[in-house]
């Protein structure tokens, strides 16, 4: 930080609009703004008792300079800025780092033969534009569904233009083939006007045209064409049952909510141990796509930085950011009342602001747009429901957050390169060396991600009872399954085991692939049951204090590959005594047993088997199958959902011996 504060002046600075850029003691940019009058906004930051926020107070007390650029207009200088912001992304400006351009539907009207596309910019050419969409996959299985109901054509123009036979969607229905076929343009236009009176919320009035015309054509014995039209007057319903009604009309509008976190906490401040800074819990957002009075979806956003006091500033970044020359902006968009009816900076017009934003939106619109609070009790729960969103994202988001924090400290502690992401854990289970399991659980920034579990199973190390060498054929296993690697294999024992890994990686030609630790309880007695974690080629453990979040961490993922792998230790080993018990029934044998368990799986498939499935099995009979058959109702269920997923006993009780 600048030893020497900046030293205001107003006689230095231009009573015009403009934009301003403060800088800090190393040049680079803390933060951009705009002001109808910069001399009368930049006095503003710098008068005592001025009641500034903690994100303000941070700010000026890092400024080392500012310097201006000076416009015509306000509404130069407001475009200005958010330019300047999404260019240089200063440290105290609101930036949404997530400001791609999402999908919409294009539908091309001035085309011969319109079709419905995807696009992510919105031109004047004559086209309809609806969405928009935040999830490709969504919008994709939005248009496979129209393209089920609706026929056009999916094809592109040069394809269209040149293509002699037809494609696979004619054939199944899905495109009338104007390509090939002599469809009347009058009939195309017409299946045109209803997906765009499907796509802007028309669909109780296209639905009755339907239907009108399904009678018609069933009273003239057109029999074939009222099929056709009762199966598009299914589709749309079934498509429309998905889309939830938030308002009785049929308007277009965005719903943008906000949600602080629960408080601040002091963080001590540089140099003097007495100055305390103000850290803001967050600000979550959401705004809320209302599409022809139906809720068309969401975006979320969270600033780690801001809280209440700075909602109006939120509001106005996200106008600035989220709305380009290339999105479609609707005709109005609510705004909370607490950034509606927020005082005006100095240096601005006396509503905020909100009014020049309009006339921003306005013109990238190319029609009017009005911004303010919501009125009436429908657009009141609208807000509702846009505050309960943005609170969630508060919480996801910031739940993030102090993830990553936590992973930031974790990697100091193991001597990591950075934060670990993706982290493995791996644990060993057996009973007296037989059904040997080897489970490996994965977690990506905090959170299971079950699909990548893996239970490994030699049956080569049965009765062996050697956790190291389970641990040791484990590693092979695991490279061959190639990337993703681990930011760090987490091992359920203690220096012997983190040491097979190490040295069977080193065997494998892959050492340092990847960092290694291990978690394992010191001792047995009760004043001496804290885990200890250890490192490879370091005899002390790591120094992680007790109940810390990091070592709460390691212990919860320890837990998950401990559950896991016993689980699935559980199940091989009764899977095991079922085939047994299998064989040793009276006229069934090892062949018959094994043909039983290829063709159904489960003890319990067999149960449930007819006696005609019995007897179709290669050397099987009515009376054969009959007898098996009565000999299986006497087993037990193979696969007991409550020993395999619920409360699994230790393993003193369960008598399975594993690595400690």
């Amino acid at each position: 930080m600048n030893s020497r504060p900046f030293h205001f002046q107003p006689t230095d600075f231009p009573a015009s609009p403009g934009v301003y850029l403060m800088k800090g003691a190393q040049g680079k940019i803390l933060y951009v703004g705009k002001a109808k009058s910069l001399r009368s906004r930049l006095s503003s930051y710098f008068r005592a008792d001025t009641g500034h926020t903690p994100k303000t107070k941070a700010l000026v007390a890092r400024i080392a300079a500012v310097d201006v650029l000076l416009t015509a207009t306000e509404k130069e200088a407001l475009l200005l800025e958010s330019s300047l912001i999404k260019k240089h992304r200063p440290r105290y400006n609101l930036v949404l780092k997530d400001d791609k351009q999402y999908i919409l539907f294009k539908l091309d009207k001035n085309a011969a033969y319109p079709r419905l596309t995807f696009t992510r910019k919105v031109e004047r050419d004559g086209s309809a534009y609806f969405g928009p969409f935040t999830s490709a996959a969504a919008a994709r299985r939005t248009w496979k569904e129209i393209g089920r109901a609706f026929p056009l054509r999916k094809c592109s123009d040069k394809a269209l233009a040149n293509r002699i036979r037809p494609c696979l969607f004619q054939h199944i229905g899905q495109c009338l083939a104007p390509c090939v076929n002599e469809v009347p343009r009058d009939e195309y236009m017409e299946l045109v006007r209803r997906v765009e009176a499907f796509l802007s919320g028309r669909s109780g009035e296209l639905l009755r045209g339907l239907e009108r015309e399904m009678l018609a054509a069933s009273e003239n014995l057109d029999f074939e064409r009222a099929a056709k039209l009762r199966d598009l007057v299914r589709a749309v319903k079934k498509t429309v049952e998905g889309q939830a009604a938030v308002l009785p009309d049929p308007v277009d509008l965005d719903v943008l909510g906000l949600s602080a976190g629960p408080g601040r906490s002091p963080k001590p401040g540089e140099g003097d141990p007495d100055a305390l800074e103000d850290v803001p819990r967050g600000l979550g957002a959401s705004i809320l796509f209302v599409r022809q009075g139906r809720l068309l979806d969401k975006r979320d956003f969270y600033w780690p930085n801001l809280d209440p006091a700075d909602a109006a500033e939120a509001v106005r970044g996200v106008l600035g950011q989220f709305y380009r020359a290339e999105s479609y902006v609707p005709p109005r968009i609510l705004l909370p009342e607490a950034a509606v009816s927020a005082p005006a900076m100095p240096g601005e017009d006396g509503d905020g602001g909100w009014e020049l934003a309009a006339e921003t939106l306005a013109d990238l619109r190319g029609a009017p747009v009005k911004l303010a609070g919501p009125r009436g009790k429908n657009e009141r729960k609208l807000m509702e429901l846009a505050e309960v969103n943005a609170a969630r994202a508060f919480a996801e988001r910031g739940r993030e957050a102090d993830f990553a924090a936590m992973s930031a400290r974790l990697a100091k502690a193991l001597h990591l390169a950075e934060s670990p992401r993706r982290i493995e854990t791996v644990d060993v289970s057996h009973l007296g060396g037989a059904d040997v399991r080897v489970g490996c659980v994965v977690f990506e920034d905090g959170r299971p991600k079950k699909s990548d579990y893996r239970l490994y199973a030699f049956p080569e190390l049965q009765g062996a009872s050697d956790d190291y060498l389970s641990l040791a054929s484990f590693v092979p296993r695991r490279l061959a399954s190639g990337p993703p690697f681990p930011d760090l294999l987490l091992i359920d024992g203690g220096k012997g085991q983190i040491r097979a890994v190490e040295r069977a990686m080193q065997e494998a030609g892959q050492a340092g692939l990847f960092p290694l630790a291990s978690i394992v309880k010191s001792g047995r007695s009760a004043a001496d049951m804290e885990d200890r974690v250890f490192l490879p080629g370091r005899k002390n453990p790591v120094n992680l204090a007790p109940g810390s979040q990091e070592l709460l961490f390691l212990q919860r993922l320890r837990d998950a590959a401990h559950a896991f792998c016993l689980g699935g230790q559980r199940r091989a080993r009764k899977k095991t005594a079922l085939k047994s018990e299998v064989a040793s029934l009276p006229g069934v044998g090892p062949k018959t047993a094994k043909l039983l368990f290829t063709h159904f799986g489960t003890v319990e498939a067999m149960r449930r088997a007819s006696l005609e499935d019995l007897a179709a099995l290669p050397g099987f009979g009515i009376t054969k199958a009959r007898k098996v058959s009565d000999l299986l109702s006497g087993l037990g269920a193979p696969d007991d959902p409550a020993e395999a997923f619920g409360d699994v006993p230790g393993p003193q009780a369960a008598g399975v011996r594993r690595s400690s």
